[in-house]
């Protein structure tokens, strides 16, 4: 049996595929099947098999496509309903593939429809593709299925549900068993995922918190506990996959082009990529800064936590040569289709944002309103400056809290990324105030 993981590191997601005797099943594929495709050529084998292990809520899959063009037959539960040419794959149900048998271990918990896909050899070694129900050190989050998808279910009843599929679904495997999860550290499915991209059920069972002895009251408030906020495009996410998403090539090779822009229609979305220094010397009135310089700047994330699904907006890049990457990245969760178009600025100068003088800053904080933008479970762990108003960047755009502005805004966040997103956000909605950015000279004020 050999098992190939692919790592998507800015949604700290991981899929798989398996191969026996030329033949390939994957499981939870990401958005672009390319890479799926040319391991399958690498290997000379055969895509005959799709494992959805529950439709997903932070990324869109490739399932569907991946029927289409390579006839690959798709398995997921029944409980999901799946609007897409499929198979119902749950407990009891089987598949020999070469010499593996892949069968399905209905586990709610993340989802009412979440499976695991077991695969068995014929040496008799064991692995699990978890899904989003059993990480690496914690298990997925219950609190997304109550506003999507066509099994609604409370966090409570999820949470209760997730506490019977640790103690009993897994009880018959041995601790050898190999333990593939769908997401790892960063990732907002869950709270405290380890680093590791694998384990074994017998590690899992000595130390991820889910195992210990514990009673059904204890779990579920464990679990319930501070969990991270849910972005604008889960269930949006949820809905595509429920369904089956468009032909990636043929929606991010679509999208129209502008190329030195000097302006664009008024009231228009801007969201505008590139890194915050350029941004602060030149940019369009009202764009929003979500910086995408790297794979550790989650555009993805952020640009669905700020824009809401369906919104359209126009996408201002640095260079047209990046234009395929940052449009792949978007496709990951669904938002190219609402592209207006791909930007690049004109060389005239259009705005820029106030230089900020942050020795006045450090010598006269009362002189300014200052705007945290973490989140809160960030804030309740301590406040880096005491007066400031905590508005979490998901909620800005849409906050009504009525803000003082008899002072100019300093807006801050933990390590400085967020807060260009932020700054530029307040800057929008408050044209008339003067709006800071504290950056990455926030690491200055904290202990």
């Amino acid at each position: 049996m050999i098992i190939k993981q692919f790592q998507d590191k800015p949604l700290a997601h991981y899929s798989y595929a398996i191969i026996s005797e030329g033949k390939m099943a994957l499981v939870d594929p990401a958005r672009n099947p390319t890479p799926y495709y040319k391991y399958a050529e690498e290997n000379n084998a055969k895509i005959i098999a799709i494992f959805e292990t529950h439709p997903h809520a932070d990324f869109v899959s490739s399932h569907l496509q991946i029927h289409e063009e390579k006839g690959a037959t798709i398995y997921v539960s029944k409980l999901v309903d799946a609007n897409y040419p499929h198979q119902s794959f749950d407990d009891g149900d089987t598949l020999k593939m070469g010499k593996i048998t892949f069968s399905a271990i209905n586990t709610p918990g993340h989802s009412p429809d979440g499976i695991t896909i077991m695969a068995k050899d014929e040496n008799n070694k064991h692995a699990m593709f978890s899904g989003d129900t059993l990480f690496i050190g914690d298990v997925g989050r219950p609190d997304l299925r109550e506003k999507a998808g066509n099994m609604r279910a409370t966090r409570e009843k999820l949470a209760k549900s997730m506490y019977h599929t640790i103690q009993n679904k897994f009880n018959h495997l041995p601790d050898d068993t190999l333990v593939y999860p769908a997401h790892g550290a960063g990732s907002l499915c869950g709270k405290n995922m380890s680093t590791d991209p694998s384990s074994t059920l017998g590690e899992e069972r000595a130390s991820n918190w889910a195992f210990k002895k514990q009673t059904e009251k204890e779990f579920v408030d464990t679990i319930l506990m501070d969990q991270p906020f849910i972005p604008s495009y889960f269930g949006y996410n949820v809905d595509i996959n429920k369904t089956g998403a468009e032909n990636f090539d043929k929606n991010t090779n679509s999208i129209p082009i502008k190329l030195e822009v000097k302006s664009l229609p008024e009231s228009s979305l801007i969201i505008d990529i590139r890194d915050e220094a350029d941004f602060k010397k030149n940019h369009l009135k009202g764009s929003i800064n979500i910086m995408a310089r790297n794979e550790d700047d989650k555009i993805e994330t952020w640009l669905g936590s700020i824009v809401n699904p369906k919104e359209k907006f126009y996408l201002v890049l640095n260079s047209i040569n990046d234009k395929d990457e940052i449009i792949a990245r978007i496709a990951k969760i669904g938002y190219e289709n609402q592209i207006e178009a791909i930007v690049t600025l004109s060389d005239n100068s259009l705005q820029k944002s106030e230089t900020f003088d942050l020795e006045h800053f450090k010598n006269n904080e009362d002189a300014y309103t200052i705007i945290d933008i973490r989140n809160k479970s960030e804030v309740a762990e301590g406040k880096i400056f005491e007066t400031a108003i905590n508005i979490p960047l998901n909620e800005l755009r849409e906050s009504e809290e009525t803000l003082p502005t008899n002072k100019p805004f300093v807006v801050h966040c933990a390590g400085g990324y967020r807060s260009a997103a932020g700054s530029s956000i307040l800057q929008k909605n408050l044209d008339y105030a003067t709006v800071f950015d504290l950056s990455d000279a926030i690491k200055e004020f904290q202990d």
